[in-house]
């Protein structure tokens, strides 16, 4: 450390030989707490935040590490990404570019940076031409679904970025003459509306009436163009994605650190969740593979609000008792709470399955701790505090 809040901090990574197919990844960090004799209260709990910080990033570089190794097709992909500062974007991009393949971010201003290309639906601009010849476009755009309440203008703009931005892309990539050999857009369980406690699949129609299943509806069909032209299409219907840096989750982590987290809802409905390392590999898995047609992007064993809750308090050694009736959030969100907050889905990934999709987190318990470094992983991992804090 140059310059930062610790006293002393020296950190040496390196990799090291173990065989001619393996490696271990080494971090031998030595470190002193700032604030003499009151920095030493904290010691401990430095050294295990520490500890699972490493942990988690030495978990996460195996399982890119592994996915890489099972999915690279032997050479470099060139992909274009919409959405790549989302939350599933700004993590995709990165995952990709460190199997070696060379990512483009479609952007919604004009910019100069090699790795950016221009695209406004609204506008109907598009730098189509460095578009030909790509691998794949991975489209992740679209208005934030949240709100305290839908206004019509707000509707407008989750239908427009979503149906209208897809169709311009779809149509957009059909004129090229060299186009992409593969077109992936994000859709969402909302297809599927509040259907209680019925196992959806892939072949489940779509709700009656909602409006976000009028939106996935026609956010998939939107996709039309690219189909017709031969363009291999996937639909990727995702679910609650499990993530500390956005979402569902980190919304809800405030209130339960602070021993004032609870249900919104009733007990019994159904969340179909997703880790998003399972969102990634699963692109990935999608990318390598001649697969199209719709793909439930949900973890195989959906839980009801009630476990949901209560795996994540028991994750963090926290109560949960101040639940939140439905009606409250109906008069406080209106359509949004029945809509998102209280819609029940049990949503099964079964045409993932039955592609061979090995899931990495299956099991909720397993995804939350992970998630929020709440597991050691085997990996070496040393933190040693400096002699002058024992």
């Amino acid at each position: 450390q140059v310059k930062g809040p610790f006293k002393h901090w020296a950190h040496t990574h390196r990799m090291e030989p173990e065989g001619p197919d393996a490696s271990r990844l080494i971090d031998h960090i030595e470190y002193a707490l700032p604030f003499g004799k009151l920095g030493d209260l904290g010691a401990t709990t430095a050294r295990r935040q520490i500890e699972q910080q490493f942990a988690y990033r030495h978990r996460i570089t195996q399982q890119d590490l592994a996915a890489h190794r099972r999915y690279h097709p032997g050479r470099p992909l060139r992909i274009a990404v919409s959405g790549a500062s989302g939350l599933i974007g700004s993590t995709l991009v990165p995952f990709l570019t460190a199997g070696g393949h060379d990512v483009f971010r479609l952007v919604r201003k004009p910019s100069k940076e090699a790795d950016a290309i221009y695209w406004n639906h609204k506008t109907g601009e598009v730098e189509a031409e460095r578009l030909e010849g790509l691998d794949a476009v991975v489209h992740l755009a679209g208005e934030p679904v949240f709100a305290l309440r839908w206004s019509a203008e707000k509707k407008m703009r989750i239908y427009g970025s979503r149906v209208n931005g897809t169709r311009f892309l779809s149509e957009t990539l059909a004129k090229l003459e060299n186009p992409p050999p593969a077109f992936l857009t994000a859709s969402a369980i909302g297809f599927y509306g509040d259907r209680g406690a019925e196992r959806l699949t892939e072949s489940a129609a779509p709700a009656e009436g909602a409006f976000l299943s009028e939106v996935t509806r026609d956010w998939e069909a939107a996709t039309e163009a690219a189909t017709d032209a031969g363009i291999r299409t996937a639909q990727m219907r995702i679910g609650l994605v499990l993530s500390p840096q956005g979402g569902a989750l980190r919304a809800m982590l405030p209130a339960f650190r602070l021993s004032l987290g609870g249900r919104p809802g009733a007990p019994d409905q159904y969340v179909s969740w997703i880790a998003l390392d399972d969102v990634l590999q699963g692109i990935y898995h999608l990318l390598t593979n001649e697969l199209d047609g719709p793909f439930n992007f949900t973890a195989p064993e959906p839980v009801t609000m009630q476990t949901y809750v209560r795996t994540l308090a028991g994750v963090l050694g926290r109560p949960a008792f101040f639940n939140v009736p439905p009606q409250l959030l109906r008069l406080a969100l209106g359509e949004v709470a029945d809509e998102t907050l209280l819609a029940s889905t049990r949503v099964i990934p079964e045409a993932l399955l039955q592609s061979g999709y090995a899931f990495l987190y299956s099991d909720l318990e397993a995804a939350i701790r992970h998630q929020l470094g709440r597991t050691l992983s085997q990996a070496a991992s040393t933190a040693t505090p400096s002699p002058m804090h024992g």
